[in-house]
């Protein structure tokens, strides 16, 4: 049946609105950025540069701040996403079960994700605290010496791996919990049935059918953690830890373009933040095609 040009426009029509926003707030910034990253000496009030070149990567490249923030943000990510996939699958598990006060537990876990993250981190600025804080004071108990925490470098990178797997584990947990409620049941019994313990059921059967959720768990952790910015300002006061010893990426970048207004720099350190991200992505995709063989 021949489809009239009026039926062939109408799908276009309904997405226009949506194909606009995305062009005005994603595409058109997206490759605006690419273009400043390549302008030279670029003023934003005037729009002028004085030529196109390789310039602002050399600059950030050459930086000490740019490079202990792409040390900080891999240590970051490096830490925090591994830890809080396995806590999130333990957990996870756990509240799969049918136990009592499940739902009680449910909603402990998932209350970070209701808070906001400043007035959360005021709370753990507390727990931080030398003199009168939780951590010091439970290390007290076995008789260790209590830690400043957030005034010396040699802890601040610890501090805000810390905060940084509490803060994800929730959505973390959820992801894990559909994918493990979408296993079928049935495998588990009949290898409960032939008399299978229970943690070679977990190791054989649900950990190989939970890849997919675990995969997607990974890509969505690396991709929130390389963004680690917001929860430097409660836990520091809005600066990049002990005598600027916590640099990450983002707050370079807002460093550089909110501080210092030197957009080119900002530009760059932005572009090379993605293609590690986006590099990082295809490696687990792949990875993940390799892992299922179910």
């Amino acid at each position: 049946m021949k489809v009239s040009p009026g039926k062939r426009i109408e799908p276009l029509l309904f997405l226009m609105p949506f194909l606009i926003g995305l062009f005005i707030f994603t595409v058109y910034p997206f490759v605006n950025v690419i273009i400043i990253s390549f302008r030279e000496n670029y003023r934003v009030l005037s729009g002028t540069s004085t030529g196109l070149g390789f310039e602002n990567y050399r600059f950030i490249f050459t930086d000490r701040d740019f490079i202990s923030a792409l040390r900080n943000t891999g240590l970051y990510v490096l830490f925090t996403v591994p830890i809080s996939t396995a806590l999130s699958i333990f957990f996870a598990v756990l509240l799969n079960q049918k136990l009592r006060f499940t739902g009680l537990f449910q909603t402990a876990f998932f209350m970070p994700m209701v808070t906001s993250v400043t007035a959360v981190g005021l709370v753990w600025k507390w727990f931080y605290n030398f003199d009168f804080g939780l951590f010091n004071f439970l290390l007290s108990l076995f008789g260790v010496r209590a830690i400043n925490w957030l005034n010396d470098p040699n802890y601040a990178l610890t501090s805000i791996v810390i905060f940084g797997i509490w803060s994800i584990l929730p959505f973390t947990i959820i992801l894990v919990l559909s994918g493990l409620q979408s296993v079928n049941p049935q495998y588990n019994i009949a290898a409960k049935v032939d008399g299978a313990p229970s943690w070679l059921i977990f190791y054989r059967i649900t950990l190989p059918l939970l890849s997919p959720t675990i995969g997607l768990v990974l890509i969505i952790n690396v991709i929130s953690t390389s963004k680690v910015f917001m929860e430097l300002f409660p836990l520091f006061n809005g600066m990049p830890g002990p005598g600027f010893s916590l640099y990450t990426v983002v707050y370079y970048l807002y460093d550089m373009f909110y501080l210092k207004w030197r957009l080119g720099p900002a530009a760059a350190s932005a572009v090379i933040l993605f293609l590690i991200v986006f590099a990082f992505t295809m490696i687990q995709l792949f990875i993940q095609r390799k892992w299922k063989h179910f």
